[in-house]
């Protein structure tokens, strides 16, 4: 039951994903996002499937060849100016609200809990604040509406936001099975190398680094494009 619901709730995620792409963005890059979304889910649910995840055995382990290729993504996204201009494209308060995601797979962990495949570590009762962000974002996109404080504020919440995914993603490896497990648990963390959890750290997370990214670049921006007169004819005359 848990795993019909997970997929229901992933299934929403990515047409979310796929119609304020083809929203705000040109048609030929909302094409190259739903292709690439398309290929990174077959790609996924295969090794994921047919077990390579869950096999501490393998080397490299598998999960490399999932988190090999979101760290790449990571990284182009940061570097390039892509990120740029979907930012400019895409509304921030659309972009910071989307973030309220993190709610739905909070709860999703936490049953998987219940269900005895993740430690309570990695649930909000266990100290994973990533609910919190996500039930903090619908007012964090309205904070963001109020000026050059509330743009602060709000590019303040995505730096925390990503320190909250680099904690549970920390949680996350080392209560997994394998040689890198450090931290003992009541129960190992066995869901992420399990069909259809493994989407939680390929697709989920990713895409929640993606939104704080996203929105790190608009506000930037903003920020840049609101600074006073004074502020600027201090540095021409400097």
């Amino acid at each position: 039951m848990t795993a019909q619901w997970f997929l229901t709730y992933l299934a929403f995620v990515v047409v979310a994903v796929i119609c304020v792409s083809a929203a705000y963005l040109p048609r030929r890059m909302t094409f190259a996002i739903v292709t690439a979304l398309a290929i990174w889910l077959v790609y996924v649910g295969l090794i994921s499937s047919l077990g390579y995840m869950r096999d501490p055995s393998l080397r490299p382990p598998g999960i490399v060849w999932v988190v090999g290729p979101v760290l790449v993504f990571v990284f182009v996204l940061i570097s390039s100016n892509i990120a740029g201009r979907v930012a400019a494209a895409i509304p921030l308060q659309l972009i910071l609200g989307l973030q309220s995601f993190r709610i739905g797979v909070e709860l999703l962990i936490h049953r998987l809990w219940e269900d005895g495949l993740v430690p309570q570590l990695l649930t909000y009762e266990g100290g994973n604040v990533d609910m919190f962000v996500g039930l903090s974002a619908p007012i964090i996109a309205w904070i963001a509406t109020t000026g050059r404080f509330g743009l602060r504020l709000a590019m303040a919440w995505n730096v925390l936001g990503l320190l909250a995914l680099a904690n549970a993603a920390t949680r996350s490896v080392l209560s997994a099975p394998g040689p890198m497990k450090l931290i003992s648990t009541e129960v190992p963390n066995v869901a992420m190398g399990i069909f259809p959890y493994t989407f939680i750290p390929a697709l989920l997370a990713p895409l929640a680094i993606t939104l704080h990214v996203l929105a790190i670049r608009a506000i930037a921006a903003r920020l840049r494009n609101t600074r006073s007169p004074a502020s600027g004819i201090a540095v021409s005359r400097s």
